[in-house]
């Protein structure tokens, strides 16, 4: 999770994604957002995220998205 912080707050630092749970529906993270961040983590957990995963609640908050790398390494 530590790692998942980091890239999100290179992203915008000035959110705090502790406790933010409604990043794609108040639209604090936007397309190129959300792809810069899947580039990221597939590389730095060495996942791949597709197009079936880039669902609004999978990235609404940092928990969702760590859920989402957890399930995606457990795949692999």
């Amino acid at each position: 999770m530590e790692e998942l912080m980091e890239i999100l707050n290179d992203l915008h630092p000035d959110v705090d994604f502790e406790t933010e749970e409604r990043l794609v529906d108040d639209k604090i993270l936007d397309s190129f957002d959300i792809v810069s961040l899947i580039a990221e983590i597939n590389e730095a957990y060495d996942i791949a995220i597709t197009a079936k995963d880039i669902l609004p609640e999978n990235f609404n908050s940092a928990k969702a998205l760590y859920a989402l790398i957890q399930k995606l390494e457990e795949e692999a």
